[in-house]
């Protein structure tokens, strides 16, 4: 295809992808009411505990009742718009690929995927936990009126940092896959991944909740192992490739 042909592939593949994200947008507004239950729940939890309306979600502009919708509206359509815009990527840049290529891109794909709403799940069990402990905090005689923006904010941010920090592990078997690092020198650096699971896990959850901040952890350092074990095998598999084909001595293992 020339280059002109490309750009017009492009251009295809970008609408149809906008179109599935604003149908999921249309969507999603109508059932974002159950979702604002949902994220709200431990709101209600912490003003049954004090038995008074002392907190609340708070909406402090005209449009902050709005607004917050259609960021829930663009966040859910997203999820449900995904098997189309993924589509979308993968048929643009399919042609271009080897069959090796596409093997490990749909490995890729398919590891990555699960381990994203994996961690996006995680976080949404501990987001109840993380705001009771910390409304803990709140002294005798003191209110929690949550800005409804930045609640929202802290949500979908904790969903999407856990789920990104799931799919690292699925990079790093990319990158072995890809030559640039061998399962060896992968887990060679357990110390430091236990050292950087440890640190990400106390930032990404309240100093005082140990239980999550350990269960994030114990999470994130067995995928991190997972993954130099997988790494491992690979470069296994392929040595005795290289071996059957002569270019490694019979020996070598």
């Amino acid at each position: 295809m020339t280059l002109g042909a490309h750009l017009v592939e492009l251009r295809k593949r970008l609408m149809l992808a906008a179109l599935a994200l604003l149908v999921g947008m249309i969507v999603a507004f109508f059932i974002a009411d159950p979702v604002i239950h949902f994220i709200t729940e431990p709101i209600r939890v912490i003003a049954d505990k004090r038995g008074d309306d002392f907190s609340a979600l708070n909406f402090g502009t005209v449009t902050a009742a709005f607004d917050m919708r259609m960021r829930i509206a663009f966040s859910i359509g997203l999820f449900i718009s995904a098997p189309v815009w993924l589509w979308q990527i993968w048929a643009f840049i399919m042609p271009g690929l080897t069959r090796k290529e596409i093997g490990y891109t749909v490995g890729f794909v398919a590891a990555a995927v699960p381990l994203f709403f994996g961690g996006c799940y995680l976080g949404i069990m501990i987001m109840p936990h993380v705001i009771e402990l910390m409304w803990g905090f709140t002294p005798e005689g003191g209110a929690n009126f949550y800005s409804a923006q930045e609640y929202y904010d802290f949500v979908f941010k904790l969903m999407i940092v856990i789920g990104v920090s799931f799919v690292l592990p699925v990079f790093l078997v990319a990158l072995n896959l890809a030559g640039v690092i061998s399962g060896r020198a992968i887990l060679k650096g357990w110390r430091v991944a236990i050292i950087i699971a440890t640190v990400f896990a106390a930032l990404a959850t309240p100093a005082a909740d140990v239980v999550s901040m350990l269960m994030l952890a114990g999470i994130l350092i067995v995928l991190f192992f997972a993954a130099a074990g997988l790494s491992m095998l690979f470069d296994r598999r392929k040595r005795k490739k290289d071996a059957a084909a002569g270019l490694l001595p019979p020996d070598v293992s």
